[in-house]
């Protein structure tokens, strides 16, 4: 190989190798560089958003976990007793989809650094609780008078109360979307408030039918 050959050689690898360090450079996570700055940056202001709430925020997730435990209670006991398959139905549904709506509040809470729903609920007696009773009764009551019943008796009362459990959910989202701030939270509500209004028309729909 003559000499100028193996400059011109020479020349070509030296090129290649630039474009490989430029390339690396214009992608510094694929080389195995720190994020920049911006991405940091945006990092840490979602993480920021996620935690960021407030006092409405924190009692609509502690109010909301029991108005929903309550809520899957009725609505097992549905799914056992009630003699149509369309209210057996609606009370797996209930059970089904409020399940993970309290888990993922209690995750809330635990990253919000707040009481679990057991310790605030201990601060709460004697306050207003808005939703939480239905047509003057508490769970305990509610339980005890579904319990009793059988039939279409059960069911014309398990719709009546559940219709009131719903409207109970509706005004305790209602609240956080008027006074909440963490985004989470405010979907959750909006999505509350849309699901269970849909809910109440279809168990008035059913209580004609029985």
């Amino acid at each position: 190989m003559t000499n100028r050959t193996r400059r011109r050689t020479a020349a070509t690898v030296a090129a290649a190798a630039l474009a490989l360090g430029l390339a690396a450079c214009s992608n510094g996570t694929e080389a195995g560089t720190s994020p920049t700055g911006q991405e940091t940056s945006a990092t840490a202001e979602s993480s920021t958003e996620e935690t960021a709430h407030n006092d409405a925020d924190t009692t609509f997730a502690q109010m909301m976990i029991v108005h929903h435990e309550g809520a899957i209670e009725m609505a097992q006991l549905a799914a056992e007793k009630a003699a149509t398959p369309e209210v057996q139905d609606l009370g797996e549904r209930i059970a089904a989809a409020q399940g993970p709506e309290i888990e993922m509040m209690a995750g809330w809470l635990e990253s919000w650094g707040e009481e679990p729903v057991a310790d605030a609920m201990d601060g709460m007696e004697g306050m207003d609780h808005g939703g939480m009773d239905m047509e003057g009764m508490n769970q305990e009551e509610v339980m005890s008078e579904l319990s009793s019943l059988s039939g279409t008796e059960f069911d014309t009362r398990f719709l009546e109360l559940m219709i009131d459990h719903h409207r109970g959910a509706i005004e305790m989202a209602e609240t956080e979307q008027a006074d909440g701030e963490n985004p989470d939270a405010l979907e959750l509500a909006q999505k509350i408030v849309d699901d269970q209004t849909a809910e109440i028309a279809k168990m008035e729909t059913l209580l004609t039918q029985l």
